[in-house]
């Protein structure tokens, strides 16, 4: 039986099945990349939840896995070289279980790096923007009186949403028929956009029909419809 006792992680979240990758992870926009993909890979996976309402992530255990406090993380039992392998960073852990099951990031080394830069993309602006979009109209920050840094991120988001539609103007996807980890990593974060913080007359979402399409193709994959609600929040948090 695989033993994960070396890692405190397991101390606090015990693994059932330590023979599976085990993902911690909350419902979030960078939380539901990791385990979508999973679903769409059918990778063998323990997902446990990594409450924020109790501060989990800045636990003793959390941070042994990832210092930086940030959901999701994964410890694979079953690494490069049949070692544990332990990783934080959506974006990295979704290049290497994408690399892993051999899916979702296309072989040829153009359409490769191609779609590395899609997923950087996300990263380096949809990420960040959006999220201090989100801070600044449905939370802390909408109560700020100046509206000043609110407008700036609704201007950048606005503009990135653009970037977007253009780009999947004639396309099925990000990177046209191949449906990749770029889209994994783009669409659930225009979907916690216009959905979770209520922001799409704020940034005209409605100016983007080519966007709004594949979101909604997106949303309809039956892998994306369960990695969306995994790990299950409990009742009421």
């Amino acid at each position: 039986m695989t033993d994960l006792s070396a890692f405190p992680i397991t101390q606090k979240w015990p693994a059932q099945h330590p023979e599976r990758l085990q993902l911690y992870s909350l419902p979030t926009p960078n939380g539901v990349k990791v385990s979508i993909l999973l679903e769409e890979t059918g990778l063998a996976y323990e997902p446990h939840l990594v409450r924020f309402d109790t501060n989990d992530q800045l636990t003793p255990e959390f941070l042994s896995l990832n210092p930086n406090n940030k959901i999701p993380a994964i410890l694979d039992p079953q690494g490069p070289g049949g070692k544990p392998l332990a990783l934080f960073e959506s974006g990295a852990i979704l290049i290497y279980l994408a690399e892993k099951s051999g899916q979702f990031l296309p072989a040829d080394p153009a359409r490769r790096y191609e779609t590395l830069q899609w997923l950087m993309f996300q990263m380096g602006g949809v990420g960040p923007m959006f999220g201090q979009l989100g801070f600044f109209h449905k939370f802390a920050g909408k109560e700020y009186e100046d509206k000043r840094p609110r407008d700036r991120y609704v201007a950048e988001s606005r503009r990135l949403l653009a970037v977007l539609n253009q780009r999947l103007t004639g396309r099925a996807w990000i990177m046209g028929d191949d449906y990749t980890i770029a889209d994994i990593a783009i669409l659930p974060w225009v979907n916690n956009l216009i959905g979770f913080y209520g922001a799409g007359d704020l940034v005209g979402y409605k100016d983007f029909p080519e966007l709004a399409r594949v979101v909604q193709a997106f949303l309809a994959r039956p892998a994306v419809q369960r990695g969306l609600g995994i790990p299950a929040r409990p009742a009421g948090a």
